[in-house]
């Protein structure tokens, strides 16, 4: 065992080295990560940045784009033979179509190369010909990155810890019935463990669509090869610390412990470890609207998020990483067109509000982090209309649910963001001030021209913080 985790760690430096030397001497690489919790737009994001980067008439902000520097932008096989691809054909199909329509989410890791023809600065701009750059994007569930909350802690630590955060919910009713029901000292038989994983799988997605975010494991949501095998037919159980052997509890702890060595470990090892530059979007419009306990998870997700991205906090990360770290993380607010431009920087403050308490506990080693609100893709134009004798802006769009154009007031956002994480952070059940609201806006038809993406807000700022500099 110690010997081939030696042989790994070696094997694993080599091939680091030499993507280095290559990407430094030849083409350079850049592993471009994109990840967030459910309904946050990843696919959205990576299909409207990779045609933006294709057609880039609408990325003045992109400094090598508006330098006239890229000359071309195509799409490459990717290098992960074993990987699937992004399906950018036919996300951006489903965007542009007559009828347009979101897009599918993301289910399981993808990856897709775009690879850029870049002309030479300084002196020897002159003297060399254009280089490649390639950027590789890798889209994964967020769940998944929540799940290296796991790794450092037993079966038991872990079900004491979610029985006492879902106590209260309603979505949990049912599950927790069932598990003070249960007998972890009994003797183990599956149909119980079956009856007791699936009761906590659809509490989880009960949860996610509540708008709660602590959803993990992450794969119980998004199974796929592995749904139906012992590695996620497990649930929390009270008292689960010192069970017997054979006992319905103790089998419970070794799938936990399954899980975390065959689910969650590779999963970092294989993806996580090798990304260099990466974007967090956040749904932070639909935490707000759906409560101050929504805002709260959100934010204790937000700080487990970023626990992935600090290996010195976390001795089985910085095993795997041996010293490597991400070098720049966006926490991007999706969405940002559901809100008049007016409301934007309070979005952002909000944003950076969520995330200040994990930043400043974590150690970055250098990494530059930046929050910005942004919509990948507009899907409303902007209005100002009189009600009852004031003016409002508004934003209007077509109606997800009912295809009519409407205009939409979404309340204004405080322009303290502690307005909203005081009493998020207190328990409260409402807000007492205000009345937040989020409408469900269809993709607007496009009309584009030669030359340009589709319409958005700072995805060219997005794109300068996070690869302009290897530009």
């Amino acid at each position: 065992m110690v010997i081939s985790t030696i042989a790994e760690t070696i094997t694993r430096g080599v091939e680091e080295i030499g993507d280095t030397v290559s990407g430094a001497f030849f083409e350079p690489v850049i592993r471009l990560g994109v990840t967030g919790l459910a309904r946050s737009g990843k696919t959205v994001f990576i299909t409207s940045l990779v045609a933006n980067l294709m057609n880039r008439g609408r990325m003045p902000q992109l400094v090598a784009a508006a330098d006239g520097r890229i000359s071309a932008a195509f799409l490459q096989p990717q290098p992960d033979d074993t990987v699937p691809r992004f399906d950018y054909e036919a996300h951006y199909a489903a965007l542009t179509a007559d009828q347009p329509r979101w897009p599918d989410s993301t289910r399981a890791v993808s990856e897709l190369r775009l690879s850029l023809r870049v002309k030479p600065t300084g002196l020897l701009g002159g003297l060399q010909g254009p280089r490649t750059v390639h950027l590789d994007i890798v889209d994964y569930p967020g769940e998944w990155l929540l799940d290296l909350a796991l790794m450092d802690k037993t079966y038991a630590q872990w079900s004491e810890e979610v029985l006492g955060r879902i106590a209260d919910r309603e979505q949990a009713a049912d599950f927790l019935g069932l598990a003070q029901g249960a007998d972890g000292t009994a003797e183990h038989d599956e149909p119980t463990a079956r009856a007791l994983a699936d009761s906590f799988t659809a509490y989880l997605h009960a949860a996610r669509d509540a708008g709660y975010y602590d959803c993990t494991p992450g794969r119980f949501l998004l199974p796929g090869d592995l749904a139906g095998s012992p590695a996620i037919t497990f649930a929390p159980l009270p008292g689960a610390g010192d069970a017997p052997r054979r006992s319905l509890a103790r089998e419970m702890a070794r799938r936990f412990e399954a899980y975390k060595r065959e689910v969650v470990k590779p999963f970092f090892r294989d993806h996580f470890s090798r990304i260099d530059r990466q974007v967090v979007l956040v749904d932070a419009l639909g935490a707000i609207n759906a409560g101050p306990r929504a805002v709260e998870d959100m934010r204790l997700a937000m700080a487990d998020i970023l626990s992935a991205f600090r290996p010195g906090r976390n001795a089985f990360l910085s095993q795997l990483l041996l010293g490597k770290r991400v070098e720049k993380i966006l926490f991007a607010a999706t969405k940002a067109d559901h809100l008049h431009h007016s409301q934007h920087a309070r979005l952002t403050a909000i944003m950076e509000a969520l995330t200040r308490d994990a930043r400043d506990r974590a150690d970055f080693a250098g990494a530059a982090t930046q929050a910005m609100a942004i919509a990948a893709l507009r899907a409303t134009t902007e209005e100002t209309i009189t009600h009852d004798g004031r003016a409002l802006d508004c934003v209007r769009g077509t109606l997800l649910d009912s295809g009519k154009r409407a205009a939409f007031y979404p309340g204004a956002l405080p322009e303290d963001p502690n307005r909203l994480l005081s009493p998020a952070r207190e328990g409260a059940e409402k807000w007492l001030e205000a009345d937040y609201q989020v409408m469900r806006f269809a993709p607007a038809h496009l009309t584009l021209k030669p030359g340009e993406g589709p319409p958005h807000i700072r995805l060219d700022r997005a794109a300068q913080f996070l690869i302009g500099d290897r530009l």
